[in-house]
């Protein structure tokens, strides 16, 4: 298992909160959950998208943005933030193992104060006019570029038919 991470600040929408675990999950990634969330962080609220993958997830919750920030620095993890307001592309990024990925909020994305705490601010290059992609996907995306950079996939199952090599 890799020990690169994913972040989700303060999740407004349980559906997508659901599939990033499920993500991590199926690539080997721990995810911070920051709280308070916009819906009761229960199993019932995010097994409708994370389906039974939620048990091989391995999430920490955070009470707070200034608890996961203490244990960020502690753990000496880069915060790595993905924004709309940034203006480096994530391909241009080098990521390092143990680099935290953070994505914000569906409704606000993240205050000010987690901006300027960010060591890096990525964002997924997309047709002008065009607002954003959903959390999970540019999540997804900057994950796999992430992975295939630190080598950090996981191996295939030989056990399921078409991984073996």
């Amino acid at each position: 298992m890799t020990d690169l991470r994913l972040v989700l600040f303060q999740p407004d929408i349980p559906q997508n909160a659901g599939t990033l675990l499920r993500t991590a999950a199926c690539l080997g990634l721990a995810v911070d959950l920051i709280e308070p969330a916009g819906f009761a962080v229960t199993d019932r609220n995010l097994r409708r998208a994370g389906m039974d993958y939620l048990d091989a997830a391995v999430l920490t919750r955070h009470a707070s943005w200034t608890t996961f920030e203490d244990a960020r620095r502690a753990a000496g993890r880069r915060l790595v933030l993905l924004t709309t307001r940034a203006t480096t592309p994530y391909l241009d990024f080098t990521f390092r193992d143990g680099d935290a990925v953070m994505v914000g909020r569906e409704s606000a994305g993240v205050p000010e104060e987690v901006h300027r705490s960010a060591d890096a601010r990525l964002v997924v290059p997309m047709r002008p006019g065009l607002r954003s992609l959903n959390v999970a996907v540019a999540a997804t995306m900057v994950l796999g570029e992430a992975l295939r950079q630190i080598r950090g996939f996981p191996p295939l199952d030989p056990t399921i038919p078409g991984d073996a090599p």
